[in-house]
């Protein structure tokens, strides 16, 4: 079999829309300050795990598992957060400096990214000589500073005791909290220690790196202890991601020091884990706790993650607005053609051709005022200027990033089009290409994958500081029509990294959006409150809708809809189904009775098509339709388990 190298997806000539404008934002201006020169000259990503480490407002931490990170111009705080729950309907965790190191030298300069991955990001104090290390699921915090920088540990708690082993590389820290952190060194310090600060003493030898490694001890358990000891010699500078391999995420790390590296699994990475490899161990008992659910320890430079394969291959073949809405009625119109073909109702297709020429060519020609994109030569990506929409300002920049939404439907539309009329295809691949990129890979004009999470597995959209995923159903859907697009034009890497994209963002649905009782991820009253997540933060967990641009996007429609042929897998848990139909049944909240007909289809589709013809539809969303809903609910199979691998290896 042909060996698929996905990220080396050919690329046309024509890198950009031929229209789109160059610009710079304020943005872009700002968020570059915080990047070493070398860095500057490629892309910078648009929305990444460190986009607070590129602000100014110095309350907002970045969360790297099991930690949260706050830095300053010259000391980086860390806190150890514990969930709370404020209502049956949120969960969060709160930011407090439990650890705080700084150095004594005085600075007014920000910090600088020296580099970065999707797991990992380097953080220098030039000016404090202080280098942190700071690598996604490491247990360790790692820094590195020199033996004549003068450094110290305060926290937001007072110290109960600071003890010290002989040869003076490792200490515990009490705090009055209960909290107990170790402190690694890879060369013997002297500190002076008072209840309120700790203080390195000065060396007045020769000018050496030293590493220090600082972890908190989860419990009071001695074994537990043992382990941190056993793996502080060895550190990971970087990591990366590799998608190579068709349905596989490899993470490869930089190490250094001595021994075997130990880091941190969350709930996803250890259903995915692949243990055939033989070059992970999974520790069983060594957790930390996280708002994802606990962080189970593994030993190993190099993990291999394997995700269920999606039914994409073959897919194609067998069947005033808002940027969203326009998206959205595009991808329905070309849903009704592939639905056209299967039937062999083919007298409609000319008129749906004739409209997606209508819709979609404008916008690739560059001469469509609304909606009108721009690009950001500074972080590689494509922005949104609306002009008429409602919920912004006149001519304000849309800085929510949720380009893999538009963008998706926008591919579904080019993809089905391209199929239909394919000198069309080829004459507006380079355009369409553009789209892809701007979400799906890098290039040297675009940043790699603007909004899916290596580490999380799954896609965030947000503006700044507040990141979120609030839509399941259209980050799979974004993945699944840059899929079909490679279908489309005969693109097999394209039409790999696009399933496996797909295949990630349902995994990572169903362990943290698709409610379950017995999982143990959320506490009781949280898990009563409702079957689906409203949306998630890096730091909270919402069973309630918090915002609504429009009164038919509620939480059914943001995690259903577009209803496809890969929106089985997405819901494969037949068992989770008929709890989530009984809960909509009983509960009355999310008012989209079609929805639930629509899921209820997957389990008994002729009740479904019974109470679909009875119900009297007035409105659907406009990413939806009647004629979809029916052919939806006639072509499930009626068998309680999904056509694909989902519903047969993983039961979340």
């Amino acid at each position: 079999m042909k060996k698929i190298k996905m990220e080396n997806i050919p690329v046309s000539s024509i890198d950009l829309l031929p229209k789109f404008k160059r610009i710079r934002t304020e943005r872009s201006k700002h968020a570059s300050n915080f990047f070493s020169q070398n860095l500057r000259s490629s892309p910078l990503p648009l929305n990444s795990f460190f986009q607070n480490f590129l602000l100014d407002i110095n309350d907002l931490p970045t969360y790297i598992h099991p930690y949260s990170i706050k830095p300053s111009p010259s000391s980086l705080s860390i806190c150890y957060s514990s969930r709370f729950v404020q209502s049956p309907n949120f969960i969060g965790q709160l930011f407090n400096p439990h650890l705080t190191i700084s150095s004594l030298t005085t600075s007014q300069s920000h910090h600088v990214i020296s580099s970065f991955t999707d797991i990992s990001v380097t953080l220098d104090s030039p000016a404090s000589n202080l280098t942190f290390f700071l690598v996604r699921g490491c247990p360790y915090v790692t820094l590195s500073v020199s033996t004549h920088t003068p450094f110290s540990f305060t926290s937001i708690h007072k110290f109960s005791s600071f003890t010290s082993n002989s040869s003076l590389t490792k200490y515990t820290l009490k705090l009055d909290n209960d909290q107990t952190w170790l402190i690694y060194s890879s060369l013997p310090i002297k500190f002076s220690y008072t209840n309120d600060i700790i203080t390195s003493d000065a060396d007045d030898g020769d000018e050496i790196n030293v590493i220090l490694r600082i972890a908190v001890l989860p419990d009071s358990s001695s074994e537990l202890e043992d382990v941190l000891d056993k793996y502080s010699t060895c550190y990971p500078v970087s990591g990366d991601a590799s998608l190579a391999k068709p349905y596989c995420v490899e993470y490869k790390w930089d190490k250094r020091g001595l021994g075997d590296l130990l880091m941190l699994a969350h709930p996803l990475h250890l259903q995915l884990l692949s243990k055939d490899d033989g070059n992970v161990a999974v520790l069983q008992d060594f957790k930390y706790k996280s708002i994802d659910g606990d962080l189970g320890g593994v030993v190993g430079d190099s993990w291999s993650l394997k995700a269920d394969h999606v039914p994409v291959l073959g897919t194609l073949s067998k069947v005033t607005m808002s940027v969203h809405d326009y998206a959205k009625s595009v991808a329905r119109a070309a849903r009704l053609a592939l639905i056209a073909e299967e039937v062999g109702f083919l007298k409609v297709i000319p008129a749906i051709k004739k409209f997606l020429h209508e819709t979609i060519q404008p916008l690739l020609d560059g001469d469509f005022d609304c909606p009108s994109f721009l690009y950001d030569a500074e972080l590689g990506g494509i922005i949104n200027k609306t002009r008429s929409y409602v919920a912004y300002e006149k001519n304000r920049f849309e800085t929510f990033y949720t380009h893999h939404y538009e963008f998706g439907y926008f591919l579904y539309g080019i993809a089905v089009l391209a199929k239909i009329d394919p000198s069309w295809g080829m004459k507006y691949k380079p355009h369409a290409y553009s789209f892809m990129k701007d979400f799906i890979i890098n290039s040297k004009t675009y940043t790699r994958l603007g909004c899916f999470d290596l580490y999380k597995l799954h896609s965030w959209s947000g503006e700044h500081s507040f990141i979120a995923q609030d839509s399941t159903s259209e980050s799979v859907n974004a993945y699944y029509s840059a899929a079909l697009m490679g279908l489309a034009y005969g693109d097999i890497n394209l039409a790999a990294i696009g399933a496996t994209l797909s295949s990630l963002e349902i995994h990572a649905a169903k362990m943290w959006f698709h409610v379950k009782e017995g999982d143990n991820l959320y506490q009781e009253d949280f898990v009563k409150a409702s079957k689906l997540l409203d949306f998630i933060s890096v730091n909270s967990r919402h069973t309630e809708m918090q915002y609504c641009l429009e009164k038919e996007r509620n939480v059914l429609v943001r995690h259903v809809l577009p209803l496809l042929p890969i929106s089985e897998c997405l819901f494969s848990n037949v068992d989770f189904v008929k709890e989530l139909v009984e809960w909509i049944n009983s509960s009355h909240r999310y008012g989209s009775a079609e929805l639930a007909y629509a899921l209820e289809g997957m389990y008994d589709n002729k009740i479904a098509l019974k109470k679909i013809r009875s119900f009297m539809v007035k409105h659907f969303d406009c990413g939806n339709s009647l004629s979809n809903l029916l052919w939806w609910s006639h072509s499930r199979d009626n068998q309680e388990k999904c056509c694909c691998d989902h519903g047969s290896r993983h039961k979340n």
